[in-house]
């Protein structure tokens, strides 16, 4: 009978043991960051829909018509992808930062030497 212990399946000499799949590779940004990268871009798609709006609503005067809810589509498009761009480049860098393991660091007997 097989003992219990401690190391992972993939130590232990049982061949019969499926190996675990990580969910995903240890160098992506947490799911937090991915949220909160999701989050930023549909709030600057909200605030850039207001201010395309505002912009419209002057431009149009006393017309309106669609001109403002034109202006409303571009300001959110437009804001929304300048975050969503942004977003994305710090999420590569969260990534890449993970990625380089730290320089090793001397001993500290060989330094007294």
């Amino acid at each position: 009978m097989d003992q219990p212990t401690d190391e992972p399946p993939e130590h232990e000499g049982n061949a019969a043991v499926p190996q675990g799949v990580p969910d995903a590779p240890p160098t992506l940004p947490s799911r937090t960051a991915f949220l909160v990268a999701f989050l930023s871009i549909l709030l600057a798609g909200l605030f850039g829909g207001i201010i395309g709006y505002g912009l419209g609503d002057l431009s149009a005067g006393e017309g309106g018509g669609l001109e403002p809810l034109v202006w409303a589509v571009v300001g959110a498009v437009v804001a929304g992808g300048g975050v969503g761009i942004v977003a994305v480049l710090v999420l590569r860098a969260q990534a890449e930062w993970r990625r380089i393991p730290p320089p090793p660091q001397p001993a500290a007997d060989n330094a007294e030497s």
